[in-house]
């Protein structure tokens, strides 16, 4: 779909629908809305006052303009109370509003921008907003249907209508930023969406390649051999039982050659299928484990939009990417492997793998990247959406300012986090009494454990966790989350390499 800026009134605008909006409490509307009302012989006033439209966070009201205007149809996007009014907000509205257009099977609209009036955003940041919202709120995956379903979203066109000319400078590039976060998303969505079949570990390097080609990264792939000379035995451990080859995918972004020192790696977990292993899940929704890779597929995602917009701050990725299978060449539990680190590692349940992955991972980012900051991404526990449900992604950090840094790029793009406890003491259920440490360090407290083996082979490298397993996937549509994979933290990961390349 095309978004465009366009200067101009939206009441002369010549299309299937425009879209205005409402700030919840108001009786008489003002500025475009009022303008709207106006055309329309006080049509929205009247029904705010029969109580048919309240403006509420959400809701939309379908008006036909019977010829008093250009446009057919009026949408009025309710936008909630002015005092809880924020770009997060913003991207909703748009979202919903898109959807509704969608549900219209509109050709062409046009919109004003949220909150760049009375919701006092500035219009760079409420463009983006709108472009985001939007795009993420209409995404859908059909690659893999037929006939009539396979067809396109009739909505081909969105006109965002500014009566201001000195704005469109900025609305245009608010636009144009918006639109690659959620085209990267979308990637990102895609990925996690695709069947493991259609996303081997060969495949998933594919993808790599092409953001890497497309926006002139480096790009490296690490094949079986190269991770052997490496002594890579905790990710050559999980990917033995599989026919599938690994690929250990490294991206690498140099938006401040002069300073080497001033970079960021982002690690993904990227098991293409989890099996389990030969501790194998139960069947009953073993087909969601397509999507254990969407830690990979969400550090892919942000490296097309950094590679875009160009922050000066030199970002790595790393994506691991291996099936989990049981064969009878599988790792079983009670084997000891040997990490790059050189740590001995106690396989207790083959189930926990990602963090085996990682592990390698975290050392060929530190040993061989140099990287100074390290956040990691992975579907690593069920125990952490049990702790915070699909609201909130967990966060642990060694480091409470990169962990701060961390929260707060995701407040400001709608993906939110909550920090968990790191305290020592649960290093001990992690103790093996055969190797360094074990897998899994049982059902207590399972993210924290998970986290901290994790972090052992982070050592002193400022590193942050994101535990992803409650948020990776939408179980219904709502705001920019459509039911299907999210792509978090995509954009959080965008706006905190922006934010450290300001700081440096």
């Amino acid at each position: 779909m095309e978004l465009r800026v366009t200067i101009g009134d939206i009441t002369q605008i010549e299309t299937d629908a425009i879209i205005v909006n409402l700030f919840e409490g108001v009786k008489h509307p003002g500025g475009a809305t009022g303008a709207v009302d106006q055309a329309l012989d006080g049509a929205i006033t009247s029904i705010i006052a029969d109580g048919e439209i309240t403006g509420k966070k959400g809701q939309n009201v379908l008006i036909h303009t019977l010829g008093k205007l250009p446009a057919k149809r009026v949408i009025i996007a309710g936008l909630g109370k002015s005092d809880e009014f924020t770009v997060n907000v913003a991207r909703g509205v748009a979202a919903e509003a898109a959807r509704q257009l969608r549900k219209l099977k509109v050709k062409q609209a046009a919109t004003i921008i949220h909150g760049a009036g009375i919701g006092n955003i500035e219009a760079e940041a409420a463009a983006e907003a709108l472009a985001e919202g939007t795009l993420l709120g209409l995404y859908t995956f059909k690659q893999h249907k037929t006939g009539t379903e396979a067809e396109p979203d009739k909505l081909e066109q969105l006109l965002i209508v500014e009566q201001d000319a000195e704005k469109e400078p900025a609305i245009k590039r608010g636009v144009s930023n918006g639109s690659i976060l959620a085209e990267s998303t979308a990637l990102a969505r895609d990925m996690s969406n695709q069947p493991a079949n259609k996303m081997t570990p060969t495949i998933m390097a594919e993808y790599a390649h092409k953001v890497a080609q497309d926006y002139g990264l480096e790009f490296t792939v690490l094949e079986k051999s190269d991770c052997e000379a490496l002594g890579m035995g905790a990710f050559l451990g999980v990917t033995q039982g599989s026919v599938e080859p690994p690929k250990f995918i490294v991206m690498r972004y140099h938006g401040d050659p002069t300073n080497p020192e001033n970079n960021l790696g982002i690690i993904g977990k990227s098991v293409t299928f989890d099996s389990g292993g030969i501790s194998i899940k139960p069947a009953a929704d073993m087909g969601k484990m397509k999507a254990d890779m969407s830690g990979g597929a969400s550090v892919i995602g942000a490296m097309k939009a950094i590679a875009y917009l160009k922050p000066k701050i030199n970002v790595a990725m790393i994506a691991a990417a291996t099936e989990n299978m049981p064969s009878g060449s599988a790792t079983r539990p009670g084997d000891v492997l040997k990490s790059m680190s050189g740590k001995t590692i106690e396989v207790d349940n083959t189930d926990a793998e990602g963090r085996l992955t990682l592990g390698d991972a975290i050392t060929y980012a530190r040993q061989e990247l140099g990287l100074k900051r390290l956040v990691d991404i992975a579907t690593l526990t069920g125990a952490m959406g049990v702790a915070l449900g699909n609201v909130r992604a967990g966060v642990f950090s060694n480091n409470q300012e990169l962990a701060d840094q961390v929260i707060a790029a995701g407040e400001s793009t709608g993906e939110r986090m909550w920090q968990m406890p790191l305290d020592d003491d649960y290093k001990e259920q992690n103790k093996s009494t055969v190797a360094d440490l074990k897998n899994t360090g049982g059902r207590a407290a399972g993210s924290i454990t998970a986290a901290h083996f994790v972090g052992v082979f982070a050592g002193d490298t400022p590193w942050v966790h994101l535990d992803i397993a409650g948020v990776y996937m939408a179980d219904k549509d709502q705001g920019v989350w459509v039911k299907g994979a999210s792509g978090i933290p995509v954009r959080s990961l965008v706006k905190l390499a922006q934010n450290l390349a300001l700081q440096s």
